[in-house]
């Protein structure tokens, strides 16, 4: 069992969790557990855990604990779940057949690996991360394969507020971001997510895509749109909120030559 698999928990049990393990670890400050990996060993100590904000728009004290290495902070091993630390990808793994395929993010611990996903893994730098945060409510799926998280969605939903300090709202469902792990890439996943997300918003007559388009996710929109020409008038790259002045309909961009194009 992994902690996906495990009995659901509140946001508020796990932030309490935390802070009595982070109070426990200050108050034994001379003495220290371990942590085992399959290729290191690694203290658990204050000094080597951190508190990471699990959602945008959050409190801070609404976090989890992360297990880094001493000599980089940035990069985290362990998160503290259910009363035990995890190691992040035994956070994406599932003992669980039925999940597979795209799922919808519902339970709190799949927020949890939405938040691996973006946050913790695969980053461009060890300064960089690919995402910002998500909102706690956003609607995501994630793409389970293998037993396996390899991937995920999410979107903007029509009628909510484009930001936390925003009165506006989208006018139309928004792809916001889509992530496939490098190991899965060129399997025809991102468009598996695209194909998707057409499909889950059946009576709107246009959709967006966030902006700007990067040059993998343009690559995918021509491959998309080269089979399902249902979709070419339909597809719009957006800003927020997406009015009319701020749609630009990809396809044209496509044909235009205004977009860089990546395989990966």
């Amino acid at each position: 069992m992994y902690p996906v698999d495990l009995p659901a928990v509140e946001l508020s049990d796990l932030t309490s969790a935390c802070e009595q393990r982070l109070s426990a670890l200050e108050a034994a400050a001379h003495s220290a557990d371990w942590f085992e990996s399959e290729l290191t060993k690694v203290a658990i100590t204050r000094n080597n855990v951190s508190r990471l904000k699990l959602f945008e728009d959050d409190q801070p004290d609404c976090t989890l604990l992360g297990l880094h290495t001493p000599d980089d902070n940035t990069q985290v091993m362990a998160l503290y779940l259910h009363g035990s630390w995890w190691c992040v990808h035994d956070v994406l793994r599932t003992a669980t057949e039925s999940r597979s395929g795209l799922v919808l993010v519902q339970s709190l611990m799949e927020r949890v690996a939405v938040f691996v996903l973006s946050q913790l893994l695969e980053r461009p730098a060890q300064d960089q991360v690919l995402f910002s945060p998500h909102p706690r409510n956003e609607l995501a799926k994630m793409l389970w394969r293998g037993g396996q998280a390899v991937g995920f969605y999410t979107v903007k939903q029509r009628g909510r507020l484009c930001g936390r300090w925003s009165a506006q709202s989208y006018l139309l469902p928004v792809l916001d971001t889509v992530m496939v792990r490098r190991r899965w890439r060129r399997r025809g996943l991102g468009l598996l997510m695209l194909g998707d997300f057409c499909s889950s918003f059946p009576d709107d007559e246009m959709l967006g895509v966030s902006t700007p388009l990067s040059p993998s996710m343009a690559a995918v929109c021509r491959k998309f749109l080269q089979h399902h020409e249902e979709q070419r008038e339909r597809l719009y790259e957006v800003d927020a909120p997406g009015g009319w002045t701020q749609r630009r309909n990809i396809w044209l961009g496509l044909q235009l030559g205004r977009y860089s194009l990546c395989e990966d």
